[in-house]
Parts: structure tokens; sequence; C-alpha cells
């Protein structure tokens, strides 16, 4: 048997565009996305892409901020290499054709918090966009990449069933993929596949993060075998717009990008002190989750809806110019930024744990690949460097791609097994929608009020249980009806829960993002990874399901 494609990629951000323009030199690309190819968390990045671009600058202090940010908990061999490649892959996009902002004839580099220097690229305050652009030019260009929009993956096609092959010794053999079109779940083969599905905000009732972020990749990953680690660290961003009139749809609130602090933004309560002075040393610009717990606890003492974020040191002019995107979507709202404090709130936002892989994506499952938000390379550690994010995207996908470049020869002469098609047995169309809303809601209510910025052993508890009753009734729904987007979402999101909260529950400490006020203090036996799979976590109560439908 011959495979499909020669490599398979499932989502179409920063890290996936970039693995298929890469391995588009070697082969045949199959890139399958939920939405459009526009449609992921890097288009939605407002801050920037952080490098090393400034003769100021050096490698040196970008790792120092990073592992500096990560509380002990960065991989620094990891952080080095990535870090150096930045340059690298800037000067790349930039021959793609995205236009980052300029400062004369120079690069405009921002500061955001943790950063100890000038260093983040941004094009205004749409930098993810502009990328996205570029690299879906590209893609749409490049004849070697074919794209599936709006299709929907279901489960990775491993060699055999997790139970049968023991820890690290299964292989990838591609994904069944749901064709919502037709309603028709194919078969996607390939010699490599390469997660790239991004993060899970929607796991939460509050995020940043677009509908399609609902931990797919992970999820997948869990239930083929593959080890993730530390998902407990969940980075709520500090400063998302507060609207009251409720317009935000589904639970999306609208970041005001780290920036706008790294220009000299001050966070104030609603008499005009200043929450954090005197709270760290960098106040304004501290670590996002030494901020987002200042703000936290501030709004469960005062019992207020929000804080305030004040940009009244900067001229109108300014701000229109540099922020054009927040300066807009708050004048609809009434807001002039020149002149009235933001109000704002946390909202989850990245997911520094994932699938653990090494430097080049290799995860422990052969053949399959993890970059971007999915993966776990231990590069963010405890908490993320503002910025880092499209960073590793750039870096990990192109590395990726290469690690893969040097093993085609082998893959090419390795036989390929047989791969069953879907088997849809006797499932019918789900004919009460009603089921899918109300778990998904008390799902990110519970992860939400119980999983949150600051947790503690009795409400992971809870959430645990509750978490464990819900499991069996969305597992009875995708054996019995016929898939949809939804319900493939909402069984991944259930999973991907209970493993969060596994991880939560298995830290006894408070480290970067991950505070449990039953151990405020940092566990005296030093930084230890959190990990879960298969093979030591079977109690997941929708990982012990058979991961296809063979």
């Amino acid at each position: 048997m011959e495979p499909r494609t020669d490599f398979l990629i499932l989502g179409s951000g920063i890290a996936g565009l970039s693995a298929a323009l890469e391995l588009s030199k070697l082969g045949t690309v199959a890139l399958v996305t939920k939405k459009e190819t526009v449609s992921s968390n890097t288009n939605h990045a407002q801050g920037g892409i952080a490098a090393v671009m400034s003769p100021l600058d050096s490698i040196e202090s970008h790792v120092e901020d990073t592992l500096t940010a990560g509380a002990g908990l960065c991989d620094e061999a990891v952080a080095r290499r990535i870090v150096a490649e930045g340059p690298e892959r800037i000067r790349a996009l930039i021959e793609l054709g995205v236009r980052f902002s300029h400062a004369g004839a120079e690069l405009s580099l921002g500061l955001e918090g943790g950063h100890s220097q000038r260093r983040v690229l941004h094009a205004g305050d749409l930098t993810g966009r502009e990328i996205e652009r570029a690299l879906v030019a590209a893609v749409e260009s490049d004849p070697g990449v074919q794209v599936f929009e709006n299709h929907v993956a279901v489960d990775l096609i491993t060699e055999s069933k997790p139970r049968d092959s023991g820890r690290g010794r299964n292989r990838c053999l591609g994904a069944y993929v749901l064709d919502p079109g037709t309603g028709k779940v194919e078969t996607f083969t390939a010699r490599a596949t390469i997660l790239a599905t991004g993060g899970a905000g929607r796991v939460y009732l509050y995020t940043t993060n677009p509908d399609i972020a609902t931990g797919d990749g992970m999820a997948m990953a869990y239930r083929a075998g593959a080890e993730l680690r530390n998902l407990e660290f969940v980075q709520f961003h500090p400063t998302c717009l507060y609207n009251p009139a409720g317009t935000e749809e589904a639970g999306r609130r609208f970041l005001l990008s780290e920036a706008l602090r790294g220009e000299g933004g001050r966070l104030l309560r609603a008499d005009g002190s200043r929450i954090m002075q005197g709270l760290h040393p960098r106040e304004d610009l501290a670590p996002r989750d030494i901020v987002a717990r200042a703000i936290d606890a501030d709004l469960k003492r005062t019992g207020a809806e929000c804080v305030y974020l004040d940009m009244s040191m900067r001229s109108r002019e300014f701000l229109r110019d540099r922020f054009p995107t927040i300066f807009e979507r708050c004048a609809r709202l009434g807001l002039d930024i020149a002149a009235d404090p933001i109000p704002v709130v946390p909202a989850a936002h990245f997911f520094c744990g994932g699938v653990q892989t090494d430097e080049n994506g290799r995860t422990t499952i052969r053949g399959l690949y993890a970059v971007g938000e999915v993966a776990h390379t231990g590069l963010h550690g405890a908490n993320r460097l503002a910025s880092n994010s499209l960073l590793e995207g750039a870096v990990v996908g192109t590395r990726a791609a290469r690690a893969i470049g040097a093993e085609l020869d082998a893959l090419r002469a390795e036989a390929f097994a047989p791969v069953s098609p879907w088997n849809a047995g006797n499932a019918v169309p789900l004919d009460e929608a009603v089921l899918i809303r109300q778990n998904w809601e008390e799902i990110r209510g519970l992860m939400w009020n119980f999983v949150g910025i600051v947790r503690s052993n009795r409400r992971l508890t809870v959430a645990r249980e509750r978490l464990r009753l819900i499991g069996p009734e969305i597992a009875d729904c995708y054996w019995r009806y016929l898939l949809t987007p939804d319900l493939i979402e909402l069984r991944n999101i259930a999973l991907l829960a209970e493993l969060i909260v596994t991880c939560a529950l298995s830290r006894r400490e408070s480290r970067g993002l991950h505070f449990n006020k039953d151990f405020p203090e940092l566990d005296a036996q030093g930084p230890h990874d959190s990990a879960v799979d298969r093979y030591s976590s079977g109690r997941a109560s929708l990982g012990t399901q058979e991961a296809d439908r063979q």
C-alpha cells in the first residue's frame, strides 16, 4: 500500500504553514484545516514575534528572560536553539513578504512583559494576521501543497492500538478526517504526520482564542498513546477588554496587547490607585502569571467586575498609529483610549504544556510530529515569555520539516501497513443538539470556576469528579451518532479538561502559571514536569475509549 500523500499536516497557523512550505520541496503535502486557512490562533496574535534583531540585544539576554519567565521548568538547551534561530526565521518571513513595522529604516521593536530589551517585531497590532497573510499566499502558490479547508480531524491512525503496542513502540500512519460538507470521514495516510492544531482556550468559559481552539491535537495524540506534559500551565492573558454589554460572542474576549503596557500602560483600580506598584520590580511589565494573579486577587478582594488600563500618557496620534485595531475596537464601544481608562479582565490565552516533543517536533510515537502551541518543547516552562509563541512556531515548524527530510529515504523504504476505512457502524444522525450544548457549557464553566488562575485541591477534586460523570455521556454520543464538528470538539475538550485537572492535582506546589493556594510554595525537591499518557493515566473517562472505528 502506498500512502495518500508524503506528508500530512493538521493545522494552518504559523507552525503548520512553515512546515508545509519546507516539506513541499521534498514531496507532496496535504494540509488539513478546520476552517479557512486564515482562521487560527496565529491570525489573532496582536503583540508580535520576539527575536534578537538589534545590536543592543543579545541571544543570551533573550534566553535569560525566557528562563526567568519559565520559573525553572524551561529546557535551557531547547530555549537556546530556538532563540538562536529566531533571526534567521525573521529574515525568511520578510523574504516571503511579511511587512513588519519600521521606525524609519529600522525595524520597529516593541517591549513586552518579562523582556529586558525591545525585541518584539510587530505589524501594528495585527502581527499574526500579517504573518498569516504572507504564509497563506506562499502556500496557495505552491503546487506541492494541497489544502483541505473546512475539514475536521477525528483521530490519528496508528499501526496498532495503544493497548497492543506499548509505550514508544507505535507508529502513526495518518488521520481520519471528517468532511462536514459530505458527512463522510475520509482516510488520510502519510509517511509523516504533523500536528499543528494550536491550543485549547475554548476549554475555558472566557478566552482570547478563536472558536476552533478546542485542543484537538492534544486529545488525538493522547488517545493514540503519545505523552503529554505540563497541561496545568495555562496562561491567562491579564488584559482583555471587559465589555459589560456582552457583545463578545460565545465567551471570546478581545485581547488588548501586552505591548500597550510596553508603551507605558498602567493597571489601575477604579479609584485610580496602581495595582502593580510594589508587587514586582518590573511593575506593570511583570510576567503575565504575576499580573494575571494580581488582577484576579484584586477583583476578588474588591468585588469589582474589572480593573482599568490607563494609556493617557500617550498621545491620541501615537495610539491610533501603533494600535489601530485596538483603537478602533474601543472607539466603537465609546472609549477614547487616549483619555478613558480601558476596562480589562483576564482570559484563558495560551497552553504552555502539550504533546511532548524534542526541539525537532518528534513525539513519542514514530512518524508523528507536533509543532506550535499543541506541542511541549520545553521552551515555555511554567510560563511563556510574551511573543515567544510565534517564534517557536516558525522555528520548530521549519526544524520538524528538515528533520523529516533527513529521514526521508528511510521513511520511503519502510513498508506501509494497510489501513482500514472509517466504520460508522450503526450510528444515526444527532437529533438533539442540546446534549452537546449542555455539556459544552458545563465543562467550560467548571474549568473557569474551578481550574482557573488560582486553584485549590477542593475545587480541582470537584472538577475531576464532575468531569468523570460527563465523560461517559459524551462517549455514548460519540458512538451512537454520526459525527459532526461540534461532537468531535466536545469529545476533545472533555478529555483535555480532565487531563488538565489530572496534571494540576499531581503538582503539589505553586509555580509559574499554576497557583494552588493549598501548596503556595515551590516544591522543596525542585522543578519537575507532570506527564500523562494512555499507559499511565487510563482513568481518564474518555481516554479509555478506542481511538477509532476501524
